[in-house]
């Protein structure tokens, strides 16, 4: 299976009392991911195409994007690193106007590391899955998963996280 591996600095800001991300901060190393992920780019950005980047973004968008739900473990605490770390993301669940989010933060690698590759196999800081709500700009109700968003994110599409409990 194949997941995205999106690059996301840590910033000293994020540290807390305990020299480790903070609970809150790590939501945001998400969230940064998710975006990257799958909100589309300008054609201004600079920076790489994502195959997954097709959502459309901003406050004049006709769809908008609500997490409806989050859940996150915290397998162990992840310190500053300068180097960027690999927020693994798949999609889990498509409903109809739904989809789940998963992740896995890892550590970087020296150099980077591929877009998208098989799963790390290591142990990571985090698992967390987000549940995202796909809204009519307009009505500001939800819409249904158009084919080509199911086709853009099929190739990244397998079972959503477990968690321990």
């Amino acid at each position: 299976m194949t997941r995205l591996h999106v690059p996301v600095n840590t910033r000293w800001s994020d540290l807390d009392a305990y020299q480790h991300v903070n609970n809150v901060e790590m939501f945001r190393i998400l969230e940064e991911a998710r975006i990257t992920a799958f909100w589309r780019h300008s054609p201004d950005e600079v920076g790489e195409d994502w195959p997954t980047a097709i959502l459309e973004t901003g406050p004049r968008s006709s769809s908008h994007t609500f997490v409806a739900g989050q859940q996150i473990d915290y397998l162990r605490p992840l310190g500053f690193t300068r180097q960027p770390v690999r927020v693994e993301l798949w999609i889990g669940d498509i409903g109809g106007a739904s989809l789940q989010v998963c992740y896995e933060v890892h550590d970087g690698a020296p150099g980077g590391f591929p877009r998208s590759a098989p799963a790390s196999g290591h142990e990571p800081y985090v698992r967390a899955l987000t549940t995202i709500v796909v809204v009519d700009a307009a009505s500001g109700r939800p819409r249904r998963i158009t084919d080509a968003e199911r086709a853009a994110w099929a190739d990244y599409q397998e079972p959503p996280v477990v968690f321990r409990r």
